[in-house]
């Protein structure tokens, strides 16, 4: 197999570009596939601690899912449009010896997000629990006293996965398995699910469906996910939800900046086209038809595709076709971006407005694979906030509906029309007067476009299901169990999905490699 040590081949539409190596020979090679957040926190800190990063990125813009669109005077941004566990990204930067503040504006959010029923009951969660407390008073005055025991399991369990699962590769499981944590794992899992859990806190069936929605923000069912993820509402009213000034691309952007600075190189349209694994070693990546040698590979690529696609079939015996296929895929999207010539005064930055029954909504999404006919759909107005993000007197609404993950019961091509003026209609039967005739600008992002342009599997946003007991322990791990070498980052890792999660999964994986080379 041809190596070639010293340069990184940067794909380009109109010539082939040679990245030049910025550091000695001498030090350990390192190539990520893959510019998404988790591949860029895994360059941010391998690059601080000494070793020769290249990030290779098959886009034409770094950030995976965690991307934008800019046209006719609109911003979007089309992946996560929220920042939560800041301290997280905050360590990053403070790791390579940066103040955050010097790379990006943060921003608290008040109110989080404002709910909608279709009866007219609108609520305003805050992170001034008092705010909140008050707004549950008006549904169910009752339910102000359950909130409060809801909020301390809650902080209980962030407090305990903090320690234990947040804190170590699924690599490290044995450790996680000593006597001295197993109170802790007894405190954080559940054999209920999280529909359950909360039933037995809330008397109010809009609060239980309130509290129901964090599971979709790791693309899960409530009704199958674990109690455990009762965790994540502590996470957003115990720690605060953020925004960056800007748009949340802003976050790929700085992080990319950073890895420049200390020595790493990214090269974008440079596709992957297979990892190379010689006597159960990765040794490196071929491009272009080229290959190029490393000490260490890492895939911030989904990780059931990188095994389904990247790996010869004899050197994932772990992970073959079959067991890939048994991995359940979170759900998808269905995005509409819009640019209103009006404004909706009754938005907030984040709006929910929620289906009348959200246990049949998930069974179109999960049991039956179809789009839900009465789906949830949340709206995100930036422009509230930051008003560079559309034309004075302007709106841009990101629109998201979780969608089935790409299967044959649904056709994409063929019914995203109609859906889209299915969505259109109910937002205008929830108060939003003249939205139809209101948009100047609109794109439609479908799942099937989701696996074409990320490659996820079936077009997931947050890479694995968290569907089930032992769903956690199902994922690809950190490191490559057949494979040495062979590492993964990114939300079809552990631990899961989202902006804080993917950038301690690069966390993760650096301290890893940094220990094996000691």
């Amino acid at each position: 197999m041809k190596q070639n040590k010293n340069t990184i081949v940067c794909l380009h539409s109109s010539a082939i570009k040679v990245c030049q190596r910025i550091r000695a020979f001498s030090m350990k090679k390192i190539i990520i596939i893959g510019a998404g957040l988790g591949g860029l926190a895994a360059a941010i800190r391998l690059a601080k601690s000494g070793f020769s990063v290249s990030v290779l990125e098959k886009n034409e813009t770094v950030g995976g899912k965690v991307n934008f669109v800019e046209a006719d005077g609109y911003k979007f941004d089309t992946g996560a449009s929220l920042l939560t566990m800041r301290h997280v990204l905050e360590e990053l930067f403070t790791f390579a010896g940066k103040r955050i503040e010097d790379y990006l504006e943060i921003i608290p959010l008040e109110p989080i997000c404002r709910y909608f029923w279709s009866d007219g009951t609108i609520f305003d969660a805050s992170a001034d629990l008092q705010k909140t407390e008050r707004e549950i008073e008006k549904i169910a005055p009752p339910d102000v006293k359950n909130f409060q025991k809801y909020l301390a399991d809650s902080k209980q369990k962030y407090e305990v996965a903090e320690r234990t699962f947040l804190a170590h590769s699924l690599n490290d499981l044995p450790k996680l398995l000593r006597p001295k944590y197993l109170k802790d794992l007894v405190a954080v899992s559940s054999l209920k699910t999280l529909d359950k859990h909360n039933k037995s806190y809330f008397q109010s069936p809009k609060l239980r469906q309130l509290f129901n929605r964090f599971a979709t923000y790791n693309g899960s069912s409530p009704f199958r996910t674990p109690a455990t993820f009762a965790l994540i509402p502590y996470v957003e009213f115990g720690l605060g939800a953020w925004y960056v000034k800007g748009g949340m691309y802003e976050i790929p952007k700085a992080l990319e900046k950073l890895a420049k600075e200390l020595g790493a190189e990214i090269c974008t349209e440079a596709e992957v086209e297979k990892i190379e694994v010689e006597n159960g070693k990765a040794v490196g990546v071929r491009v272009g038809g080229e290959s190029f040698g490393c000490d260490f590979v890492i895939a911030n690529s989904d990780a059931v595709e990188t095994y389904r696609n990247l790996i010869d079939k004899e050197n994932r015996l772990s992970f073959s076709d079959k067991k890939l296929n048994k991995i359940e895929p979170s759900c998808s999207g269905f995005v509409l971006l819009l640019g209103t010539k009006k404004q909706f005064p009754q938005l907030a930055h984040h709006n929910i407005f929620f289906s009348n029954d959200y246990k049949a909504e998930f069974d179109s999404i999960f049991e039956q694979k179809r789009p839900a006919p009465n789906p949830t759909i949340y709206v995100c107005a930036s422009s509230k906030t930051d008003r560079t993000q559309s034309r004075d007197g302007h709106e841009n609404l990101f629109v998201l509906i979780n969608a089935p993950y790409t299967n044959f019961a649904a056709d994409w091509e063929k019914e995203k029309k109609s859906y889209r003026n299915l969505i259109i209609k109910k937002l205008g039967n929830y108060g939003l007067e003249d939205l139809k005739s209101s948009i100047d600008f609109e794109q439609i992002i479908t799942p099937a476009d989701f696996e074409q342009k990320y490659l996820a599997n079936r077009g997931s946003i947050y890479g694995v299901s968290s569907n089930g007991i032992f769903s956690a322990f199902l994922r690809p791990p950190n490191k490559a169990k057949d494979i040495e070498n062979l590492y993964f980052v990114g939300g079809a890792t552990h631990p899961g999905g989202g902006i804080p999660l993917v950038l301690l999964s690069g966390k993760m994986v650096s301290d890893l490699i940094i220990a094996a080379v000691k």
